[in-house]
């Protein structure tokens, strides 16, 4: 049994008005425990709409939702307890800050979920541990920090409730480059030390290809694919159709296919890309 199932879920916005508008349109899927799924499709294709379903924020205007085998809108009153276990972090997230104290912020979740205060500052301290931050801004206001210090704290407010799967809607949005390489390394070690289930929703189609398993695509309400990254982003004329790039690397490569070398189609990286570039110079005497 998958962890989550998505059962021919629409939502519609404004129904019954001259205003609606469908965003989610009969999609179905699977989310194993431990996957790592990119959600990628262009603006407006109903990403920020699918995951706001996904956790109860928003209630499907027909289908279901099922975590662990059960409609998560069988008990309308106990949803609550589905945010605890499915966290959702907004685009933006530090905009969402508001205690005294970055230590009071992150643990405002697990004080909401009843736990003790010793297991609450436990939490406290691997959440900010696992987004990188130090232990001395803890007492910091969270409005005193960086803009990439805020947005790391925002993100260990959810961690913190140590949800089953975690959602990330453009974790990355608006940091410099090197404030998205390090949030992007801090979410892969989550994932790989915990092994919880990461959705990571992104415009950015190196970030999906340098840290998710599997890549779900969304074009105009419609999920179009969700399989392996390697096998998506081999899909390059069907996304370009869709208004999506593949990654600049997996472009280099798949010219490179056409030119006649024999190297995998749907390279994600460029570290792979080297390595077999050199294998094949190697073969041919050519290095």
């Amino acid at each position: 049994m998958s962890l989550l199932s998505v059962k021919d879920a629409s939502f519609i916005y404004s129904q019954k008005t001259p205003f609606q508008h469908t965003a989610v349109d009969h999609v179905s899927f699977d989310v194993e425990q431990g996957d790592f799924i990119g959600i990628i499709g262009h603006t407006g294709s109903g990403k920020s709409t699918l995951v706001q379903m996904l956790n109860g924020l928003l209630k499907p205007t027909s289908g279901s939702v099922i975590l662990d085998g059960i409609d998560i809108w069988d008990k309308p009153k106990e949803i609550r307890k589905i945010r605890f276990r499915v966290g959702l972090v907004f685009q933006y997230p530090e905009y969402q800050l508001f205690e005294e104290t970055v230590e009071k912020d992150i643990s405002f979740g697990p004080m909401n979920m009843g736990l003790s205060e010793n297991e609450i500052k436990e939490r406290v301290l691997s959440a900010a541990q696992f987004v990188g931050l130090d232990p001395e801004l803890l007492q910091k206001s969270p409005f005193d920090l960086s803009g990439g210090e805020k947005r790391r704290s925002a993100i260990a407010g959810v961690i913190a409730m140590d949800p089953d799967i975690l959602i990330l809607d453009e974790p990355c949005a608006g940091l410099d480059p090197l404030g998205r390489d390090v949030l992007l390394t801090q979410i892969y070690r989550y994932h790989q030390q915990r092994g919880n289930t990461v959705l990571l929703v992104s415009h950015s189609m190196e970030d999906v290809a340098a840290v998710c398993d599997k890549a779900l695509v969304m074009d105009h309400s419609h999920l179009q694919m969700i399989d392996t990254c390697e096998h998506v982003f081999s899909q390059g004329d069907h996304l370009a159709e869709m208004g999506l790039r593949i990654p600049q690397i997996t472009s280099i490569v798949d010219s490179l296919i056409d030119a006649g070398y024999p190297l995998q189609k749907g390279t994600l990286t460029v570290e792979k890309a080297v390595h077999d570039i050199t294998e094949y110079l190697k073969k041919e005497g050519r290095l």
